[in-house]
């Protein structure tokens, strides 16, 4: 028999940072359960190099951050989202500062971004500065119960979310939020860890929830050749360049990263050179660098493309409700249409503060739970992740696309890569991230989402 955990008003599943961030959050209103298995060390948060964009200099404005987003949506970034993004980005770093993170002097440029407004902490190490705070201050909240578990399944009853089942009992809440990161661990080529391939967006789909712009897909162009380490764009904000075969430029490093991405891609030996880069500013990019055998001040550095980062996920207004009662999500999982077809670097941190923060003070005003709730049922087992499955979509759903690969992708055996096909094949166009050699061109027309709900075709949508 399975262990009942006490009822919380709040179930935040997921440790990165929009999960640790939406917990804080709703800790002084209520009881919160955090549910993430392993190690925040384990999320992509924790690896995120790049830094967190906020308009806090005197030459820039939430109004310029947010034109530099929507330019990079390609017509796509929803500007309600993107309003709302902009404007509260100044009030989360506060937020961040006054929790105990401590960031770097000055301020970092990067691709698309037409100020410096990215915030670093410790160079190259945003990502695990921010997260390591946010756990030590969640794991020190007597509000926050903090459970080592595998999330196997959403709980619902009558239509409505009221908790999680994992892999040692079910766990009530008037709401859950959903922060289990994005899934571009199912392709060959990635960036991220392992476990990033979309358990999460799996389960709020199968409960009802909507998924929205799967065929966006952003590949980040510098990655160390069969490492997989990444290179931040930051070391191109201060001066790094791409060399051909040949030793000479042959892109705007600063360009979109659809764009440099398919530059590199084009060329196939590429290397990164860091010499014209202060290198002291980013002290642990440059050790893990000496650590895989490279010395960046005496020679450039091979880098490829790699999936980086999911723009479409589960469908989301505002404060995170998805189409499901009781059901939130924030952070890379969820999609308010933020991104359009391109997200503008170092936007997904501020995301995941943003929409952890609203989500999770949108959970807390959830009716209670009913006095008795009837048994979750047992969950769906997760699809397996195969080497061939992963090769699949870096061939026929990676930098460049065509009908005939989408076609063959529909017949994977796993369901995110199907949504991700189907998505890709109604879109028969080529828009930011998503390009496709049959369709090369924009399509005006095909300024709208691509929506998926189970038992359903995918359906066209314009968003306000």
């Amino acid at each position: 028999m399975t262990r009942r955990e006490p009822r919380y008003d709040l179930v935040v599943v997921g440790g990165g940072i929009a999960g640790l961030f939406a917990a804080l959050c709703a800790a002084g209103e209520g009881r919160v359960a955090v549910v993430s298995r392993g190690s925040p060390r384990a999320t992509s948060s924790w690896h995120a190099q790049g830094g967190v964009a906020a308009a806090v200099g005197a030459d820039d404005s939430p109004a310029l951050h947010a034109e530099d987003t929507l330019r990079a949506g390609r017509g796509l970034s929803s500007p309600a989202a993107t309003e709302v993004l902009t404007r509260e980005a100044a009030a989360r770093i506060v937020d961040l500062v006054d929790l105990g993170v401590e960031f770097d002097e000055g301020l970092g440029l990067e691709g698309g971004h037409s100020r410096r407004r990215i915030v670093h902490a410790g160079g190259g190490a945003t990502g695990e500065r921010i997260a390591s705070v946010l756990a030590g201050r969640v794991l020190d909240h007597p509000g926050i119960d903090v459970l080592d578990r595998r999330v196997a399944g959403l709980w619902t009853e009558s239509g409505r979310c009221v908790g999680v089942q994992t892999d040692s009992g079910t766990v009530a809440g008037r709401a859950v939020v959903l922060a289990t990161g994005g899934m571009a661990a199912l392709w060959e080529r990635t960036t991220n860890p392992p476990g990033t391939v979309g358990e999460g967006v799996a389960m709020a789909y199968r409960a009802g929830a909507a998924l929205a712009d799967l065929e966006f897909v952003q590949f980040h162009p510098t990655v160390v050749a069969g490492n997989g380490l990444l290179l931040s764009e930051a070391l191109r904000g201060e001066g790094a360049l791409l060399l051909d075969g040949e030793g000479r430029r042959f892109t705007d490093e600063l360009a979109p990263r659809d764009v440099v991405a398919r530059a590199i891609d084009e060329r196939g030996s590429v290397v990164l050179d860091l010499r014209p880069v202060d290198q002291s500013r980013f002290p642990a990019l440059m050790e893990k660098l000496a650590d895989a055998g490279f010395d960046p001040s005496a020679a450039p550095i091979p880098v490829t493309p790699a999936a980086h980062y999911t723009m479409g996920g589960i469908g989301t207004d505002l404060d995170g409700r998805t189409e499901v009662s009781g059901l939130y999500a924030a952070g890379e999982c969820a999609c308010t249409g933020l991104h359009g077809a391109n997200r503008l670097a170092s936007n997904s941190l501020l995301e995941c503060l943003v929409f952890g923060r609203r989500a999770a003070l949108a959970g807390l005003a959830e009716p209670g739970l009913p006095p008795r709730l009837a048994p979750a049922p047992e969950p769906v087992a997760p699809e397996p992740v195969t080497p061939a499955l992963r090769r699949a979509l870096w061939q026929d759903a990676g930098l460049v696309r065509d009908a005939a690969g989408l076609e063959r992708l529909r017949s994977a055996p796993h369901l995110l890569a199907r949504l991700v096909a189907e998505s890709a094949l109604v879109r028969a166009e080529s828009r930011g991230s998503h390009f496709r050699v049959d369709h090369p061109a924009e399509d005006p027309a095909l300024l709208v989402h691509v929506v998926h709900r189970v038992g359903r075709e995918p359906v066209l949508e314009r968003w306000p």
